[in-house]
């Protein structure tokens, strides 16, 4: 839940048999919009996880035919990581840096987590965080997945260990702080309240929810 370098920009273009063309049965084929796309198949990783989205739920989601995936995406697993990649950019990039740049420890935590909390439940996306939720119960055999995941849980553990060693710089809290463990609470809650996203919550009590994050700080 850092910031992620957005991957894959440049347009490809669907030349598969679902085409749109012309009424002469002719014509360009459609722009294919990636980003469209990883965030159609975002929300399948993120409602199914991983193991359960099939590859035609995919396809009829992103509105291309497998060949399209292959060709764009490489596989079904590569697909996986550069949704990922595309979540965290999307949804977490502008709250980290935020984060980063408030000049008060509490006030940063308290508003990051206030944030996290509104993303958590936003009507726009399924209830919950994709990196803690869609990555459950991926099996062993897919270790570039399981690298991926750990390298974005470790950026974002860096994240709260990054802040909280600046806070300590700036006097506002104790320079005796166990840094590391606080940061490893900080982001065991962050992934709690996704936990919690899932479970009929409304928005207001995931916030109130959110608000003990800051009495964590020494």
């Amino acid at each position: 839940m850092t910031d992620i370098s957005k991957s894959g920009n440049n347009a490809a273009r669907d030349t598969g048999p679902g085409t749109a063309r012309s009424g002469r049965g002719k014509g360009r084929p459609r722009a294919f919009d990636r980003d469209l796309a990883l965030h159609k198949a975002l929300e399948i990783f993120w409602q199914q996880g991983y193991e359960p989205a099939s590859v035609a739920e995919l396809c009829a989601a992103m509105q291309i035919k497998p060949p399209s995936l292959y060709a764009s995406f490489g596989n079904k697993a590569r697909l996986f990581m550069e949704a990922l990649r595309y979540y965290e950019m999307t949804y977490w990039t502008e709250p980290a840096r935020r984060f980063m740049e408030e000049p008060d420890i509490r006030t940063a935590v308290a508003s990051f987590f206030t944030e996290a909390a509104t993303i958590l439940l936003s009507p726009d996306t399924p209830c919950g965080c994709m990196l803690v939720l869609a990555t459950i119960n991926i099996s062993e055999e897919e270790q570039e997945i399981i690298s991926l995941v750990r390298e974005l849980r470790a950026k974002t553990k860096q994240l709260f260990t990054d802040r909280l060693r600046k806070a300590i710089e700036d006097g506002q809290i104790p320079a005796d702080t166990d840094v590391p463990a606080l940061a490893g609470a900080l982001n065991t809650f962050l992934e709690g309240l996704s936990i919690q996203a899932r479970d009929d919550i409304f928005q207001c009590q995931l916030k109130a929810i959110a608000a003990h994050a800051v009495r964590m700080l020494p």
